[in-house]
């Protein structure tokens, strides 16, 4: 026996976005930017209506349903990108070495983590601005996966291997996730 399960979502679009449905990809237009999307999943129907955008599948089966309901989320996020924008603050902790830390477009370059001689890097994906204000890092971005994959390779970048990580909590860890720019 197969189960059925509603298989439809709608997601409200605001008066400052446009949004452009195409076969397998939605295009967000939004006054901080534009963000584009391939979605493959060749069962699902998008369609506009007025300010709604509806996300359906014929087939109501359990994959079908949470591919609707991932898609109708990576849409508000997009939605929510081109609109407020994204923030991650993160905090540099150090015992004994002071860190330093140097951002550039490509990629994040972490000297004296514990005393190393060799810097650490992280890589910086997507169009993504980091700024340091003391010893906090702020990453802002319209597109969430990149500012929380910035992040998160910040993070590992600088992660204790070998060590009691209760003892040496030495690293930059992310602190706030916040909306807007």
């Amino acid at each position: 026996m197969v189960e059925h399960y509603l298989s439809s979502r709608t997601v409200e679009i605001p008066e400052s976005v446009v949004i452009t449905v195409q076969p397998g990809t939605i295009l967000v237009k939004g006054p901080l930017g534009e963000l584009t999307r391939r979605f493959p999943q060749p069962t699902m129907q998008v369609e506009q209506i007025n300010h709604t955008l509806n996300i359906s599948s014929n087939n109501a089966r359990k994959a079908e349903v949470t591919a609707v309901g991932a898609i109708a989320s990576h849409v508000q996020n997009m939605i929510k990108g081109v609109t407020k924008g994204f923030t991650y603050r993160m905090k540099v902790v150090y015992a004994h070495f002071p860190i330093t830390v140097k951002p550039s477009p490509e990629k994040v370059v972490i000297e004296n983590f514990q005393g190393e001689k060799t810097p650490r890097k992280a890589r910086v994906r997507g169009k993504v601005d980091i700024s340091l204000d003391g010893d906090d890092i702020l990453i802002k971005g319209t597109e969430l996966e990149s500012v929380a994959q910035t992040a998160a390779n910040i993070e590992q970048a600088t992660r204790i291997r070998k060590k009691d990580s209760r003892v040496f909590l030495d690293g930059i860890y992310t602190f706030a996730k916040e909306e807007g720019m």
